[in-house]
């Protein structure tokens, strides 16, 4: 009971057939259970437009394998044949474990590396290189609501940057897909052709279609249409079921040249699928039904002689038993191997077997798949759960987490332990050593399993020693990425401590963590001496690693509070390394130094730290989501450099389901809330500063919060509420401040002044600036004689001192430009200007040009509206920005400037991305404009209109 045509499906299948036809291309075809995902990828499969390609067909397994890229492993092992002379570089021979049966057509195995995260970029390359080879193919991925996380993260750097002659299908139960599969498509490629085709159930119209396809009849009552989709809600996989069962009950018959039901009132058809499917099983014979079961409990499409295996019948009677169900249109048969027409019906046959009847089956099914070569111990582990042999399962779950630990596939292995031990009763031995591995596992991923609970489970009767100080560190780690509980996290640190004597590199990273304590009453002086110890101890630490992390991040927490060691630290983090960052620490080494840098007001040593994390790894991209993290960071040095021209679509592009680690996400929302008010909607902006403040706050993140405070006072002191935004921000002030962070938070300063001005506070403006004057002399704080001078010319100002506070502002303003903080620059030159005006000096129009042009450069319209009704209060029309003018007289911004400088050096659009933290599209709007401006019509003829740069 299949209809032999599609039915209701011809707008999807043409828009389907349009962008696979046009590589490179993504298509995702979402939809519940049984509304037809298949049937319509089954039916582009057999269109002519596909001839010429190479289709490679694949699906994602509800019973999931610890062996990682399962899905593409299958779609490519039988494509030898098709490789045979293909020219591959060395970086192919990695492929040679994973694909044994492509071994002789690829390049030599290349040496092992130890990094698991750049070992799997290098098979991703390899994959990459294999279906370039291959010349036009369609990959189709089916179900990805069931994918591995690296079979998800392969198709996420395939799509990144995918070979011009690929098309790639994707479907998944929308329901069901975890966000970072909903995010592989979320923000395609500009290169890519992209369509989203998300099925809707059937109408009564197209119910009454599809019934008359498959009743080989035109003639099909709307009375029984509108019956039949009420039951089926829509579903042509229902629809197709209650067909069948009417039929093989008597109760479809013709009627006046039609079709109807019987009667409307004696038959009530079950809904959905459960009951038809269970009943038409129940009408077969019982070998027949044997084998049915057998496949409903094996869920794979599987051999007669697994199935013999199974039933415990004779081959002879599984295969007569075979061939009744495929008579029946329930099973299906391809390549000597059957299995369900549907995973419903598989889901519906196993639902409706006695579960002491269930359990024997899948005890048979266990021993049968174990003796399957290579092992799947996944399904293996799978049946001996269901079998009720907790025991054996448990067993087979550690066999097949240590599988995906040696293949690198790290969340398989997380996902396979945390079940055990939430399942399982262990020993306290075996489940604190479960859990211990499970704790380092967690640690690496981008998203973040919860196992709190796990490991305090498994402290619960642990006695002193080695193993409880790892676990409680394990716990301390939770915590401080979680981000629930500071207090806690302190004191489980120190306890940790306690058992870690015997442990140096544990030790050194206890120590490390509790110098960098996220909760108010942690004193700078206290986190100190722990950064001290921990430095002390890496003298017994022979882990290269641990060293690397230790060094980094003491290096880190000496930049916020301004330890001039910082620098001595980063250049043996920079000597240690080679000044190449290549494994995930080395990373994650740089990143943290130069996020840091950043905040304290190194902006362009932390943007080269940043840019050579990013640049120097090539796995960055891959577990733990260095290359996430690095663009996250990138984005703090954007945002303090004043290159907002796209950031705020940078920034959405990161959030789309990347991470869902709060220390992460915050850092993103927060430049997110600082960005708001540059589009002069004020009120929805305090809003949500108001609401990140509060959060980040909690969190204890103090390096971020004089970011949000700066911008939160000048919004609330705009909108006259300067005195409640004081009080409001008391306690992330006295956060930084606690915590030593002076070269940061002295950042906050000036907007802090101005909104004690503005609430009538003089001499609280006048205490806040000698505090920090007093705090900074010592201290490495580029950052201070800006901001100091600028808030100094603020009191001058509101005292009507117009000399000095000009003479203030205009040193602030050389100070911020020497800092590569255009923004903050720009602010001091409008304020200098303002008190210019008052003086009658002419030079006042001079410099408040120089701030609308930074303004319109930076994309702050809100200020750059200020700024502008200064200047018509004065009676000056500043003149338009003046930085590369074109014929027309037209200006690039200062985005448009980088792009097009970098764009005539050479650099791709995709190259110049990377460099400058924007999307491919993004770069092509900007570089466009500045040919269009310059009158330039190649990127050779741009290079000849641009200006020199200083250096040359």
């Amino acid at each position: 009971m299949v209809s032999p045509i599609l039915v209701a499906r011809d707008a999807e299948l043409r828009r389907l057939i349009t962008a696979v036809t046009v590589p490179p291309s993504v298509v995702v075809v979402e939809g519940e259970a049984g509304i037809g995902k298949s049937r319509l990828v089954a039916e582009l499969l057999s269109r002519p437009e596909l001839s010429g390609r190479w289709i490679l067909h694949a699906g994602c397994g509800q019973i999931r394998e610890p062996f990682p890229l399962g899905p593409v492993v299958e779609a490519l092992r039988t494509r030898a044949a098709d490789l045979a002379g293909a020219e591959l570089s060395p970086v192919a021979g990695a492929l040679r474990t994973l694909l044994p049966e492509l071994a002789h057509v690829l390049p030599p195995q290349p040496e092992a590396l130890e990094d698991r995260a750049v070992e799997r970029h290098r098979l991703f390359r390899g994959l990459s290189e294999v279906l370039t080879a291959l010349g036009p193919v369609l990959l189709v991925v089916e179900d990805l609501h069931w994918a591995d996380e690296q079979t998800a993260e392969f198709l996420a750097y395939l799509l990144a940057n995918p070979p011009g002659a690929l098309s790639v299908v994707l479907t998944y139960r929308g329901e069901e897909a975890p966000t970072g599969v909903r995010a592989l498509t979320a923000r395609p490629a500009d290169a890519l052709t992209h369509e989203h085709i998300v099925l809707a159930p059937l109408d009564e119209d197209q119910t009454r279609e599809l019934a008359g396809a498959i009743l080989g009849s035109a003639d099909v009552s709307a009375e029984f249409a509108a019956h039949l989709c009420a039951r089926a809600s829509g579903l042509p996989l229902a629809i197709q079921e209650l067909l069948a069962l009417l039929r093989s009950r008597g109760a479809v018959i013709p009627w006046a040249g039609g079709w109807a039901r019987r009667t409307l009132d004696t038959l009530d058809v079950p809904s959905g699928v459960r009951a038809s499917v269970q009943e038409r099983v129940g009408r077969l014979s019982p070998a027949a039904r044997v084998v049915a079961e057998a496949a409903a409990v094996l869920q794979l499409a599987s051999p007669v002689a697994v199935l013999t295996g199974v039933t415990g019948l004779s081959e002879p009677d599984t295969a007569d038993g075979v061939d009744e169900v495929l008579d029946a249109g329930l099973f299906v048969e391809r390549d000597g191997m059957v299995r369900f027409r549907h995973v419903l019906a598989a889901q519906a046959v196993h639902e409706g077997i006695a579960l002491g009847r269930r359990q024997t089956l899948h005890a048979a099914a266990a021993t049968v798949v174990r003796g399957l070569r290579p092992v799947p111990l996944g399904r293996v582990a799978y049946h001996l759960r269901q079998a009720g042999r907790v025991g054996d399962w448990v067993e087979a779950t550690v066999q097949a987490a240590d599988q995906a630990f040696e293949l690198g596939d790290i969340a398989e292995a997380a996902r396979l332990l945390e079940d055990v031990l939430r399942r399982a009763e262990l020993d306290p031995e075996r489940r604190a050593a479960m859990t211990i591995r499970l704790g380092w596992a967690a640690s690496e991923l981008l998203h973040l399993p919860d196992v709190t609970d796990l490991l305090v489970r498994a402290l619960d009767r642990l006695p002193p020693g080695p193993v409880r100080g790892e676990l409680r560190f394990l716990l301390g780690m939770q915590l401080e990425v979680t981000r629930t509980d500071p207090a806690r996290r302190t004191r489980t640190f120190v306890d940790a401590l306690e058992d870690l004597a015997d442990r140096p590199e544990l030790a050194a990273w206890t120590m490390v963590a509790l110098g960098m304590q996220t909760t108010l009453d942690a004193s700078s002086g206290a986190q100190l001496r722990w950064l001290e110890g921990a430095l002390e101890t890496l003298t017994e630490v022979g882990d290269a690693e641990i060293r690397l992390l230790v060094l980094s991040k003491v290096a880190m927490v000496f930049t916020v509070v301004g330890d001039p060691r910082w620098a001595e630290l980063t250049d043996r983090v920079i000597r240690e390394t080679g000044g190449l960052a290549e494994r995930r620490r080395e990373v994650n080494a740089y990143r943290s130094i130069g996020e840091e840098a950043c905040f304290s007001g190194h902006h362009e040593v932390g943007q080269r730290l940043l840019t050579l994390a990013l640049n120097s790894a090539p796995g960055s991209d891959i577990t733990g989501g260095a290359e996430f993290r690095c663009r996250a960071s990138l984005a703090v040095a954007a945002y303090c450099q004043g290159a907002w021209d796209g950031l705020g679509e940078a920034i959405d592009s990161l959030r789309q389901g990347r991470s869902d680690r709060p220390t992460e996400l915050v850092t993103l929302d927060a430049l997110a809330a600082c960005l708001a008010p540059a589009s002069g909607r004020l009120d929805a902006a305090q809003d949500l500063l108001r609401a990140v403040v509060r959060r980040v706050r909690l969190m204890g993140d103090a390096d971020l919060l004089p970011f949000l405070v700066s911008v939160l006072l000048r919004v609330a002191t705009a909108r006259g509420e300067a005195a409640a935004a004081v009080v409001e921000v008391e306690p992330a002030v006295a956060m930084w401040e606690v915590r030593g962070f002076w070269p940061v938070g002295v950042r906050a300063v000036p907007a802090l002044a101005e909104a004690m001005l503005a609430a009538g506070d003089p001499e609280r403006a006048r205490e806040l600036v000698d505090r920090y004057e007093s705090r900074l002399p010592g201290l490495d704080a580029p950052l201070a004689p800006a901001a100091l001078r600028q808030a100094r010319g603020l009191m001058a100002a509101a005292e009507q001192r117009w000399d000095e506070a000009v003479a203030h502002f205009t040193a602030a303003a050389v100070a911020f430009g020497g800092l590569s903080a255009p923004y903050e620059q720009a602010q001091a030159n409008e304020q200098a200007a303002a008190c210019l005006f008052a003086l009658g000096d002419p030079a006042a129009a001079g410099t408040l040009t120089a701030a609308v042009s930074a303004y319109a450069g930076v994309g702050a319209r809100w200020d750059l509206d200020r700024a502008t009704r200064l200047a018509r209060r004065w009676g000056v029309r500043p003149s338009a920005p003046a930085a590369v003018r074109g014929e027309a007289g037209d200006a690039l911004s200062a985005r448009q400037q980088q792009v097009a400088r970098l764009a005539a050096q050479g650099l791709t659009n995709q190259e110049i991305a990377k460099e400058l933290f924007l999307s491919p599209k993004t770069v092509d709007k900007h570089l466009s404009a500045a040919m269009r401006k310059v009158g330039a019509a190649s990127r050779r003829e741009l290079a000849r209109h641009l200006a020199p740069t200083p250096e040359g």
